[in-house]
């Protein structure tokens, strides 16, 4: 077999909504640049996410030299966001962890709940000392996050989900399948190496980059979700649960933290260190 290589990189301005394919990206203690750093949330400060609103999977936010972004969405006019001045602060809440985030205003609050069809706002993460804290059972002290799940990144293999397909082919919803990588929304996808190999990663190096393997990524009602259309189905869960249940988790790539920084592209060596 040929050494793996980076075959896709994916990044995620706004947290849950469509990714951006990205030909290379900057590496930065919390993750790629530019990933989750923005995030919807109810007038309460809870995220919104694909879980109780999946048509956040059709809007699409554009980085703008800058910071800023421009925001589309069926339905409803572009908007160009600036990145807001960090004049006064708010808490959100994220799985359980609540951290400040700097209002984008009422233009953009008014947009998303103009297209989301509920009062909500769009908040950004504006400096690292606001980032959250990663979760100290799989993490070294002073590792932090923006907005995404639980980690700075996510990385799957197109192997795996080779293994996967087959196995909904093979079930009672063959129908469903086959499933595209974007349902499990990773920042790196890795082409060539065996099935399910990053079950045993610990330690691994992607072109210049050295990432601590923390956990598998335990995988929700976000994977059942159709990022062309918004529409639910049973897959993966269904065929995850028969075959990748570990526990009470159902397991689908790995999550990283990064211990150097540097710069990704599409095409680089992976390596595994440990």
């Amino acid at each position: 077999m040929s050494m793996p290589r980076v075959q896709s990189l994916h990044v995620y301005p706004v947290k849950a909504t469509t990714a951006l394919d990205r030909a290379e990206a900057v590496v930065e203690p919390w993750g790629l640049a530019g990933d989750r750093r923005w995030l919807v949330a109810d007038t309460a400060g809870r995220q919104f996410t694909q879980r109780q609103h999946p048509r956040l999977a059709l809007a699409r936010a554009e980085e703008l030299p800058g910071g800023g972004l421009r925001l589309t969405a069926p339905g409803v006019e572009p908007l160009v966001v600036p990145v807001p001045e960090p004049v006064t602060t708010i808490p959100v809440e994220v799985f359980g962890n609540v951290v400040q985030a700097v209002p984008a205003g009422p233009e953009a609050a008014a947009w998303w709940a103009a297209y989301m069809g509920v009062e909500c706002q769009l908040v950004h993460m504006d400096a690292p000392d606001k980032r959250r804290p990663v979760d100290p059972r799989f993490s070294e002290p002073g590792d932090m996050v923006s907005f995404a799940d639980g980690f700075p990144l996510l990385v799957t293999t197109s192997a795996s989900l080779d293994a996967l397909n087959s196995l909904i082919a093979q079930g009672d919803r063959p129908d469903e399948g086959p499933l595209p990588m974007e349902r499990f929304r990773p920042n790196v996808v890795l082409d060539g190496t065996a099935p399910w190999a990053e079950d045993d990663w610990r330690r691994v190096r992607i072109g210049e980059v050295v990432f601590q393997v923390a956990k598998p990524s335990g995988r929700c009602a976000v994977t059942t979700v159709d990022q062309r259309t918004a529409a639910r189905g049973k897959e993966p869960l269904r065929t995850l649960a028969r075959h990748r249940r570990f526990g009470d988790r159902l397991l689908f790539g790995q999550n990283l933290i990064p211990r150097t920084t540097g710069t990704l592209r599409v095409g680089d060596p992976f390596e595994i260190l440990d």
